[in-house]
């Protein structure tokens, strides 16, 4: 009876043993599962972003255990532990931190076979890259990890892409003023779009711009890298509070070796955000013409400041380069002139295509305290648009010059005549208003520099002379005629521009009304103004009233 009893008792024992390590393989599987993961609530922002990932149908161990190494997979278990009695006990932290290792990357099965062996691109943001050159590369201490780029956890996505990351390494140090010099260039991640493209009424190409005359994607695209990418020293205190940890600071190399590519820390862990692309409010990350002219005329981050006095540059430096901006955005509404904006400002153009250092700028001692401005170079214009090109804004500039100089002593003859007239009361106030408006046009074209925009210039010195014209018949006195001008007759396309660059303006004949026009003969005549209304660049339509104009001249 007792042996029965032993053997019951022995049998009981086993089944129970059985059940136990049952049970304990179970709960082991069980732990490995990420129905387990997900059991802490503060794992469902994770668990919720593996599931919508690429990777939902692969378990979380498989990552974060690394493929080999029982010793290492023990220590994983243990951390693993720890958490659950941290979770138990609540003493645990709400943003939890997980190691992935390259291997687990790497293995096989997964992306050891495709990722190593050349290069990729990603389609939806048309970037290049190449796997190989950044595991393998050593770059200024810099050795990345799979997770260096590909983020554990980033805007509810799970190990995928986060573009910052490139932006970091890419840009951080490599903006100076100005100067844009990214790490490998801009065309080591972006290829030149072939197809041309219209921006306002011309048609560009990349290609012919970049490989065949050099233009640098800066000279167009301004302002496309945003914020600076430091690290504050006081980010460390996150996670370290020794001032051994904290002396350790200004080792870069050192740094990175240990967070990066030892534990696999995220550089915004760190880092300050650095952006980079076109800004939505930008249009194409250059030039725009809402933006106030703080923005939009300069690529330079702020200076840094040290503590002390504050220094606002505005609160003496008012309304710098206001004009010039209105004149090249054509936004002079104030002056009763229509939306006429150049077609560089069209075409996005910043200021820095045209303003930058053609190697005359000044560099003697000076500049150290008095800084430097960029005058526009004449050969900008030969940079983009060749040869044909050279001497033609000097050209504007000279006859910009000649025209508003003879409408200058228009101006003063029309005061004269004026001060002499008979006219009183409120009919003097509003030909003297007239003229102080006249005045103003004239002063914009001045002081703005009629050259960043002919097309509105001539509008604002046609509107001069018109209000002149009106005052000298007030004042019922002849005032002389400057209608013949170029910039008055809009002659300025034909002579300034379409000549010498072998525009073939104005054609022999042309078709209008259903009859052949000899209009080569009425250029020559006439001013183009007489019958085109001038609006911009190759927008010249007929004016409303062009057939009563026909009349004045042709019976039929």
């Amino acid at each position: 009876m007792l042996r029965k009893l032993k053997h019951a008792g022995a049998l009981y024992i086993g089944i129970g043993a059985l059940v136990f390590l049952l049970s304990l393989g179970g709960l082991v599987h069980y732990s490995e599962s990420p129905g387990f993961c997900n059991s802490c609530h503060i794992m469902g922002p994770y668990f919720a972003a593996w599931k919508s990932s690429k990777h939902n149908k692969v378990a979380c161990v498989e990552c974060h255990y690394p493929p080999s190494g029982v010793q290492t997979i023990l220590w994983k278990k243990f951390q693993a532990s720890t958490q659950v009695v941290k979770y138990i006990t609540r003493t645990y932290s709400s943003k939890p931190f997980a190691e992935v290792e390259d291997a687990s990357c790497l293995r096989s099965g997964c992306h050891s076979e495709r990722l190593l062996d050349g290069r990729g691109a990603d389609h939806a943001k048309l970037i290049r890259f190449n796997h190989a050159s950044h595991l393998t590369r050593d770059g200024d201490g810099r050795q990345l990890r799979c997770v260096s780029c590909h983020s554990q956890v980033t805007l509810n996505k799970h190990i995928e892409v986060n573009f910052k990351t490139c932006y970091l390494c890419h840009f951080k140090g490599r903006v100076s003023g100005r100067g844009l010099n990214p790490l490998k260039g801009c065309l080591s991640c972006h290829a030149l779009p072939t197809r041309s493209f219209k921006l306002g009424n011309m048609t560009y190409n990349h290609r012919e711009f970049v490989t065949q005359r050099g233009v640098s994607c800066a000279d167009c695209h301004l302002n496309t890298v945003r914020g600076t990418g430091e690290a504050p020293k006081e980010r460390c205190l996150d996670c370290h509070n020794t001032r051994e940890k904290l002396d350790q600071y200004g080792g870069v190399a050192d740094l990175h070796k240990k967070h990066v590519t030892g534990h696999g820390i995220g550089c915004f862990r760190c880092h300050n955000e650095l952006n980079h692309g076109f800004a939505e409010s930008e249009g194409q990350g250059v030039l725009h013409i809402r933006k106030p002219a703080s923005s939009i005329f300069s690529n330079a981050a702020p200076r840094r400041r040290e503590p002390g006095a504050s220094i606002e540059c505005a609160n003496c430096h008012q309304d710098k380069h206001s004009g010039q901006e209105a004149m090249y955005t054509g936004q002079a509404r104030s002056l009763g002139l229509p939306e006429m904006p150049s077609p560089m400002h069209a075409a996005r153009v910043a200021c820095i295509g045209c303003h930058y250092d053609d190697g005359k700028t000044r560099k003697s001692l000076d500049r150290e305290f008095k800084g430097v401005n960029y005058k526009p170079s004449e050969q900008a214009c030969v940079k983009c648009h060749g040869p044909r090109f050279e001497g033609l804004w000097s050209g504007i500039k000279k006859q910009l010059e000649t025209d508003r100089a003879k409408l200058d002593g228009k101006l003063s003859e029309a005061r004269e005549a004026l001060e002499k007239s008979a006219l009183t009361g409120g009919e003097l106030v509003a030909t003297k208003a007239a003229l102080e408006k006249a005045a103003r046009l004239l002063r914009f074209v001045r002081d703005a520099h009629g050259e960043h925009n002919i097309y509105l210039a001539s509008q604002a010195l046609r509107a001069s002379d018109q209000l002149m014209r009106g005052v000298g018949e007030k004042a019922e006195t002849t005032l002389p005629d400057t209608s013949g001008l170029p910039l008055i007759s809009g002659r300025y396309c034909a002579t300034l521009c379409h000549d010498q660059v072998g525009v073939r303006v104005p054609p022999e004949t042309v078709k209008a009304f259903g009859k052949t026009m000899p209009h080569k003969t009425h250029a020559e005549l006439m001013g183009c103004v007489d019958c085109h209304d001038i609006g911009a660049h190759k927008r010249v339509p007929l004016l409303k009233n062009v057939k009563a104009k026909c009349r004045e001249c042709h019976a039929s």
